[in-house]
């Protein structure tokens, strides 16, 4: 895949799954942004899917 193509995934993926996500919003509220951002990352789905196609655009 293409630089442009997995970067234009990437922004699709945040645009649809989390602007507006419920569960960060309730994180950041209650335990604070990293907090949130961590669970983002480590235990959300959508966050699994972002870093695939992060190492992808590394490669």
């Amino acid at each position: 895949m293409e630089r442009k193509q997995l970067i234009a995934e990437v922004e699709g993926i945040l645009h649809t799954y989390c602007e507006g996500c419920l569960l960060k919003a309730a994180f950041r509220k209650e335990k604070g942004k990293s907090y949130a951002h961590k669970f983002c990352i480590t235990e959300c789905t959508v966050g699994e899917q972002l870093k695939r196609c992060g190492e992808r655009l590394l490669k």
